[in-house]
Order: C-alpha cells, then sequence, then structure tokens
C-alpha cells in the first residue's frame, strides 16, 4: 500500500484489516488539507496504521494508535518508525478500544479517526467516551467510517455534534465537532 509521498507501507495480506480505500484517504486528507501540520492525531480501530502513517507524513507533531492485534501493532510500529521525522511523537496501543480510550484521560487530539469493523457495534460506545473523556479539542474535529448498512450516525452523542457526511461508495464519513456552545471544563 502506498501512502502520501509515494511510501510504500507493509501491510497483512488480504482484507484482515479492511484498510481504508486511497480514495476515501484522499478525500479526508483533502478534506482536512491545511489541518494535518503540528496537529495531535488519535487513529482509534488502526487497522494497518496506513492513516497514522499518512497523518505522520503530512507533518502531525503527535499520533497515537489503538489496535487490538498484536501482529498489526508490530506492522504499524515498523511502518510508523521509518516515516516519523526528529521530533514527531508516535505511540502504538494495543488492546480493547473501550479499555485504552480511558487511558488517554487528560489528552487533547486536533484530528481523530475512527474506522471499527463495520458490524462491532463500536461506534457509539467510542464517540461517547471520545465525548465524555474530553479528547476533542474545542477546534477539533473527529472522522467516523462507516457503512450504512451497519450504523446510522446520531445527529449529538456525548457532547458531539454531527457537522457532515461524505459518501464514497459503500464507504462513508461522518463528521463531528464539540457541540457548540458547550462550556466543557478544563
Amino acid at each position: 500500500m502506498r501512502i502520501y509521498g509515494n511510501r510504500l507501507l507493509k501491510t497483512l495480506p488480504g482484507q484482515q484489516t479492511r484498510p481504508t480505500t486511497g480514495k476515501v484517504r484522499l478525500a479526508l486528507f483533502n478534506i482536512w488539507r491545511g489541518e494535518i501540520q503540528h496537529c495531535q492525531w488519535l487513529d482509534l480501530c488502526a487497522g494497518n496504521g496506513t492513516l497514522g502513517a499518512e497523518a505522520l507524513c503530512r507533518g502531525a507533531d503527535k499520533v497515537v494508535a489503538i489496535e487490538q492485534s498484536a501482529k498489526v501493532c508490530t506492522i504499524i510500529k515498523e511502518n510508523w518508525q521509518k516515516l516519523a521525522q526528529p521530533g514527531q511523537q508516535w505511540s502504538v496501543l494495543r488492546g480493547d478500544v473501550l479499555k485504552l480510550l480511558p487511558t488517554l484521560k487528560g489528552q487533547t487530539f486536533d484530528r481523530i479517526y475512527l474506522d471499527p469493523p463495520y458490524a462491532s457495534g463500536l461506534y457509539n460506545p467510542v464517540l461517547t467516551l471520545v465525548g465524555e473523556l474530553q479528547l476533542l479539542t474545542p477546534a477539533g474535529e473527529i472522522a467516523v467510517e462507516y457503512d450504512r448498512r451497519h450504523w446510522q450516525p446520531p445527529e449529538q452523542i456525548a457532547g458531539l455534534e454531527l457537522v457532515r457526511q461524505k459518501k464514497y461508495g459503500l464507504s462513508n464519513l461522518a463528521f463531528y465537532w464539540r457541540e457548540q456552545g458547550e462550556v466543557l471544563p478544563i
């Protein structure tokens, strides 16, 4: 698989991790153009870590991934180690996203990407945790990749507000911000 700058990434064979298509990846980074440089990026249900790798290549200061598979975490670490530039921080957390998200309490991220297995039932629980833990900066945004056959994005959830949706074949992206006017304690 190739990413920004024609860089080749090591991946698992087949569709075990259902990687985000190049079309969706390109669309996402076009939407967030100008927002990645120096951002704090969180990649949830990271799969091969392609989105986090792309964020590193585009100048994110910090990239954190959460992925359940030990084998995939090893591949993400190998790829990111080769891509990271001096001064960039990155980490890969292995385990259940619902158990690991609370360990990030107190950290905030400018951009969050959520792409769980479509039929996993993780969408609402993960979004609820992101909102409750206040992991998104006030000006940040979370993009959620989904298939309409398995999940429909709610207008609001846990202090997050749906602001736009995009469709790319069977893959869709829903974008959330923190609800406007909400005053959250620091």
